[in-house]
């Protein structure tokens, strides 16, 4: 039998149903207030703050020079983005009434710097997302958000920052909007300062700034690693100012510099005109941006007799004391060749030696065929030619020589002393500088360490060597036949007192594209040296290319301008006589000049964040003056040789870092 229920059972069932019906019925009347009365608000909150997933750029990594000042680094800035649809809808219901689409075209064209016609197109398109401009910077996206107009937001974006300007831009690059390098060592290491790309949903409140949902977040971006370059900023400056120089005064198509060490490969500085700020690169054709020294294709013209030389000296082909025969012309076939001066010169009997310091192609020509064909093309490509260095930087050329199953006589002839065969600066500096130490061939590089974002050491780069090419006696032979060239021949105005420098002049005949034929007015000079000559620290190449004005030879334009960089770069090493200079001990006379020396400095403020005082740079060597400065962050432009006489700003001025202080050099004794 089923048993009754308890009376006071069906009241505790009821009070349960009653509780659910008033429950169900709360929650109905909630959606429809929600769906109903408040569906328009909702719809503009919902307009207002929105989840979206997206990639997630990671920090790029810095480029610090060899003395660690900054030369790129990247800073936030913003991309403001428009929801258009949902924006033009809250428009026509009425529930957005501040501003109409015309006029929130004309505030934010004001703030951003676009057209408003612009700006209305994009906000006139029936989509849920278009980006309004990339790269806004901070102050103006935060007044962007002032307007608290509904549907524009913010993302998070990088802009590449270089503080230094043009200086070295063509070695530097730049970086696309995307946040990769595409020229120079912002391409060639990419990868490394790049990082890795995170995914993350990132909540947009367009009511203040954009807030990253860290609880949605997948995979966090990895910030790229920094790196350091072998590039050395005083000695950049040196040649820049060079650089300027010859643009200035050659007006040459181009003009270009490059220093190394010759016993490391390491890239010292390097740097051509015209040139770019990258900066502000979109200003200019990729042509100006182009780093000619890895990718400028030229006949280097007497310069290349070095290798010429160096090469028969190996094979025992010649001797520095064996004479040539040297009327002012040479026969080749039905092809003569003349020397430089032959019009107004007719040597007779020249030594090897004599030959090189004159420049002669008519003695250059008998050595390359004294060599022979065979040998001749085992030492162009054991020095390097016609394939490239591996240098570290987008964008190297390997050159061009002529292949030897179609070189002749003549083109042997031509070869020996720098035509025909097409090199690349850096080819040939490279090539110069397995000279220069002893004869071993090293890979060129500019980067010397990767670093992560908190200094950790990643990698770092060694010397390479390549190949030992000629012996050391041989390369300390044309070492002393190169220093003869700067004590009794073409070389003479790059001549530093106290000092031992090898030198080879180069002026070189370019082809005319219209004939075919050498042209007898456009011409590329050359220059290269190195210093000191028996321990060198510094090698140096310098080409001008279709230079205008009466003298067109290397050793009239390009010696007094390598001198100047040689002269400032081993000051700046502390290098201001050779080794083996007699030292004399002079006493010192009462009205002698006493060195100044730097005196204690009174800020005439306190600097706020982001500043910092000029310092007192007066009787400072140029290496101590740029190790003060580039500690203070403050960039320097330096002029002249010695030490400090006079600085602008003046010491104990408060300025912002990255300020340019101009620093005059002068002989104790002078007037800066």
């Amino acid at each position: 039998m089923r048993r009754k229920k308890a009376p006071g059972y069906f009241a505790r069932e009821w009070i349960v149903y009653l509780v659910l019906a008033v429950g169900f019925a709360a929650v109905s009347l909630k959606l429809v207030w929600f769906q109903v009365f408040q569906a328009s608000a909702l719809e503009a909150k919902g307009i207002e703050r929105r989840t979206v997933d997206q990639s997630l750029l990671p920090d790029r990594g810095t480029i610090y020079d060899a003395q660690g000042h900054v030369l790129a680094q990247s800073m936030p800035v913003k991309e403001v983005y428009a929801d258009p649809k949902s924006l033009n809808e809250l428009i026509a219901k009425g529930q957005y009434t501040k501003m109409t689409q015309e006029e929130i075209s004309l505030k934010l064209a004001g703030i951003l710097q676009q057209s408003a016609p612009d700006i209305l197109a994009k906000l006139s398109k029936d989509q849920l997302w278009v980006s309004l401009a990339h790269q806004v910077d901070i102050h103006k996206s935060e007044e962007i958000m002032q307007l608290k107009i509904p549907g524009i937001g913010l993302r998070e974006e990088a802009k590449r920052v270089y503080p230094m300007d043009a200086l070295a831009a063509s070695v530097l690059g730049i970086v696309n909007a995307s946040g990769h390098g595409v020229e120079g060592v912002e391409a060639a290491y990419d990868k490394t300062l790049f990082g890795q790309t995170g995914f993350a949903s990132e909540e947009q409140d367009t009511g203040s700034r954009s807030i990253v949902d860290a609880t949605h977040q997948d995979d966090p971006a990895q910030a790229g690693n920094n790196l350091s370059l072998t590039l050395d900023s005083t000695i950049q400056y040196l040649l820049e100012q060079q650089l300027d120089d010859l643009a200035k005064t050659t007006k040459a198509k181009s003009v270009t510099i490059l220093a190394m060490d010759p016993k490391t490969g390491k890239i010292l500085g390097l740097g051509s005109r015209p040139t770019f700020n990258p900066n502000d690169y979109a200003k200019v054709a990729p042509e100006e941006r182009r780093n000619r020294a890895i990718s400028m294709a030229y006949e280097p013209g007497s310069t290349f007799k070095i290798i010429t030389g160096s090469a028969a000296l190996e094979e025992g082909a010649v001797s520095p004391d064996e004479k040539f025969a040297d009327p002012g012309y040479y026969q080749v076939g039905p092809r003569r060749i003349t020397n430089w001066d032959s019009d107004q010169n007719s040597h007779g009997k020249l030594t090897f030696t004599q030959g090189m310091e004159l420049s002669s192609n008519v003695v250059l020509a008998q050595v390359g065929q004294k060599l022979g064909m065979k040998p001749f093309y085992t030492y162009l490509k054991a020095f390097g030619f016609g394939a490239k260095t591996g240098v570290d930087l987008a964008g190297e050329e390997s050159g061009l020589l002529v292949p030897i199953e179609k070189a002749r006589e003549i083109e042997l002839a031509t070869m020996s002393f720098g035509q025909a065969n097409l090199v690349t600066p850096i080819q040939m500096l490279t090539a110069i500088s397995a000279v220069a130490n002893g004869g071993t061939l090293y890979k060129p590089y500019i980067v010397d360490k990767v670093t992560t974002l908190d200094g950790k050491l990643v990698s770092q780069t060694k010397p390479e060597a390549i190949r030992q090419v000629i012996s050391k006696a041989t390369a300390t032979e044309m070492t002393g036949i190169l220093e003869k060239v700067v004590d009794e021949g073409t070389g003479h105005s790059v001549a530093i007192p106290g000092v031992k420098v090898a030198a080879k002049t180069g002026t070189s005949q370019k082809v005319d594209p219209k004939t075919g034929q050498y042209s007898k007015t456009d011409f590329i000079a050359s220059f290269t040296a190195y210093a000191p000559a028996d321990d060198p620290k510094i090698a140096l190449l310098i080409v001008i290319d279709s230079p205008q004005g009466e003298s067109h030879q290397g050793g009239v334009l390009g010696a007094p301008r390598a001198k100047a960089i040689l002269e400032g770069a081993l000051q700046y090493y502390g290098i201001p006589v050779a080794k083996d200079t007699e030292s004399i001990v002079v006493p010192v006379r009462s009205d002698a000049p006493v060195r100044p020396m730097p005196k204690t400095v009174v800020p005439e403020r306190q600097p706020l964040k982001g500043e910092a005082v000029v310092p007192d740079l007066i009787g400072m060597t140029m290496r101590q003056a740029g190790e003060t400065l580039g500690k203070l962050e403050l960039h320097f432009n330096f002029t002249g040789q010695g030490l400090v006489q006079s600085q602008n700003p003046a010491a104990g001025k408060v300025v912002a870092k990255g300020t340019l202080v101009d620093v005059k050099f002068a002989s104790l004794g002078q007037s800066p």
